[in-house]
């Protein structure tokens, strides 16, 4: 739509929009709420583009180009991602201590100079109309659980339904009270850290939050350090009821998704509408390579789309980080574009689609070009996130390159695939067990590596009494303890460290300097399993190099229209061109009936335009290196 649209025509498109996520207007309050996340999510995020120094006329101006252009395509959505609450001054950043704005109940307010509508205890509430003036969803980005500035404040509990202080036991509680404090944050120790959700004035905080977010306009909230890594499912659950009993209709999502499993969303998904399964997608191929494994093993779950909240979940693959960028952590705006190349943004927007991911758009708007535009709005490709099913990866594909590799990205995927990588998941995993406490005092756990057994060990560090609030038994009695590497230089090993992969380097990226936090805790079982004191996950084993064929490569997906169409995509992951091919008899057993009828049956490639005939018995394509190719086929 053009940006001069007339306010009739934008009235009719906010209407759908609406309709397509709230059900139908005269449905009830309890209808509405069961239909809001019947379709994925679609939006913007600040963070991609702006870290996490927004503010309130930058949000206010990519907000109303997002009405402008993107709200007819089903992006309706506006988030301020983390951090809205901090004062962007010298010596502030993601885990400075002491630059927050927090009220007198403990609850974070917008810093007053980013967002100037938010002084005298206004909060989000004017930037919130502002936008569903524009016919968007206003949403934001939270911590898990309470600000250690609080915590250390001992500020009170409100109790929203007196007013005051929360009275329990005959004492009034504070956030000292409530606070868990060997519950930080993995990456935020300094910011925020869990709540004591087993005791009443722990979850009295919670509805004290959530009731002033959804008192701003909040229809959507993003709550950060829950899920994967961080993993607590008693929090998770006790936000998602917090949030059903509000008047307003607020959408949940969680994150982040390092080292999140389809386990772990099986005892979650229920009570969420959408929850990140990956870690943070930045612009660059070896972030999005990964994607490919962990949607495959959520659709082989049968994940996507399950029964949620308010209507249905979604795994989300994380935003889309193309246009124009800044970089992750850092004080800074919009400076640089995207390094992702055309055919590596087709790509992850074709697996985004196919897998029926939340599209949450990250690039600065106020430089939103042509091809990106063309690109985040493909009609077909947006279909197919919105009214596909049967979404899966097709395992019967025949593919061989067609050139040799490029040398750089070559040198590169090598790098990646060396080594030993450790993860974590639900101990029940058949993965986690087969840890042993060696003669040497050393942790093992033997793996497959080609045919043949290796071990991998790491060295006991000194036992201490205690370690951020987790005490450390003797080990006769069970012990807990710190696992440090086999180089005096390597550190201890740490439970919110990712991706978890070993190189001949000492220093390696699963181990961090030691300190005395209960993500560097551990715990080994008398069943082999070695459990984080941080988590309650547990830690697994593999050589990197039994999963080479799967993460290089050609990759197919299918999915089943609305319609009758099949939708065929190619992916080709390696470092040079691949022909790809799938056999007809072998699609149409997923269809469930014959495609390849003469004059009956169209097989078009939906990005060039281009027919293929389907009579010669297969379907097959040259891919570039990282590209994809996406195919309709209608009978």
């Amino acid at each position: 739509m053009a940006m001069g649209a007339s306010p009739r025509v934008l009235c009719v498109i906010v209407l759908l929009a609406s309709l397509l996520t709230w059900g139908s207007c005269d449905a009830a309050g309890d209808g509405r709420r069961q239909q809001l996340t019947m379709l994925p999510p679609r939006g913007w995020n600040s963070y991609d583009s702006f870290s996490w120094t927004i503010d309130e006329a930058a949000f206010l101006h990519n907000a109303q180009i997002m009405a402008d252009k993107l709200l007819p395509h089903g992006y309706q959505y506006a988030v301020i991602d983390f951090l809205w609450y901090r004062k962007n001054v010298n010596g502030s950043g993601k885990d400075s201590y002491g630059f927050d704005s927090v009220d007198q109940w403990g609850r974070p307010f917008p810093d007053p100079e980013r967002f100037p509508s938010s002084a005298g205890g206004k909060g989000f509430k004017h930037i919130a109309d502002r936008v569903h003036a524009m016919g968007l969803k206003f949403g934001i980005h939270l911590m898990n659980g309470i600000s250690t500035q609080a915590v250390n404040a001992s500020t009170p509990v409100l109790d929203v339904h007196t007013g005051k202080a929360y009275v329990e036991d005959g004492r009034q509680w504070t956030a000292r009270d409530i606070g868990i404090t060997h519950r930080t944050c993995a990456w935020m120790s300094n910011g925020f850290m869990s709540v004591n959700t087993d005791v009443g004035a722990g979850r009295a905080f919670l509805r004290s939050l959530y009731q002033q977010y959804a008192d701003w306009g909040v229809d959507f909230v993003k709550v950060d350090c829950i899920f994967g890594t961080d993993y607590s499912p008693k929090e998770i659950v006790a936000v998602s009821e917090t949030l059903k009993e509000l008047e307003r209709p607020v959408i949940l999502s969680i994150s982040p998704g390092t080292e999140a499993t389809p386990a772990l969303a099986e005892n979650i998904s229920q009570h969420v509408d959408m929850y990140r399964i990956t870690g943070d997608d930045w612009d660059n191929w070896k972030d999005v390579r990964p994607h490919f494994d962990v949607a495959r093993s959520f659709a082989d779950a049968n994940k996507i789309g399950a029964t949620a909240l308010r209507g249905r979940s979604w795994p989300d693959l994380d935003m889309l980080p193309f246009g124009r960028l800044t970089d992750a952590g850092v004080n800074q705006g919009p400076h640089r574009s995207t390094n992702l190349t055309f055919d590596e943004q087709l790509t992850q927007m074709v697996l985004w689609s196919m897998v029926k991911s939340p599209l949450m758009y990250g690039g600065d708007l106020r430089h939103l070009d042509d091809e990106t535009f063309n690109l985040i709005t493909h009609p077909t490709l947006l279909k197919i996130n919105h009214h596909t099913k049967n979404n899966m990866e097709f395992g019967d594909i025949h593919s061989e390159r067609t050139s040799e590799p490029n040398e750089q990205s070559g040198r590169s995927d090598l790098a990646n695939n060396g080594g030993t990588v450790l993860g974590l998941s639900t101990c029940s995993d058949k993965r986690a067990s087969g840890w042993y406490s060696s003669s040497n005092d050393q942790i093992c756990r033997s793996y497959g590596i080609q045919n043949r057994n290796a071990s991998f060990c790491i060295s006991k560090a000194k036992l201490r009494q205690t370690v951020d609030g987790v005490t450390m038994r003797n080990e006769e009695d069970q012990a807990k303890f710190h696992l440090a590497g086999m180089d005096t230089d390597d550190g201890c090993l740490d439970a919110s460290a990712s991706p978890w992969r070993t190189s001949s380097a000492s220093r390696t990226p699963m181990f961090s300097t030691c300190e005395r936090h209960s993500k560097q805790v551990w715990e080994l079982t008398e069943n082999g399993h070695l459990v984080s004191s941080y988590s309650g996950l547990c830690a697994t084993v593999h050589s990197s190099k039994e999963g080479e064929s799967e993460t290089t490569g050609a990759r197919a997906w299918t999915a089943t229209g609305d319609k009758g169409e099949i939708y065929v995509a190619f992916f080709n992951l390696d470092t040079a061109s691949r022909k790809i091919a799938v056999r007809v008899p072998d699609l149409e057993k997923v269809a469930g009936r014959k495609l390849a009828r003469k004059h009956l049956c169209t097989c078009t490639e939906v990005l060039s335009g281009k027919s293929r005939s389907l009579m010669k018995g297969d379907i097959s394509a040259v891919v570039s290196s990282h590209g994809s190719m996406l195919f309709e086929i209608q009978c």
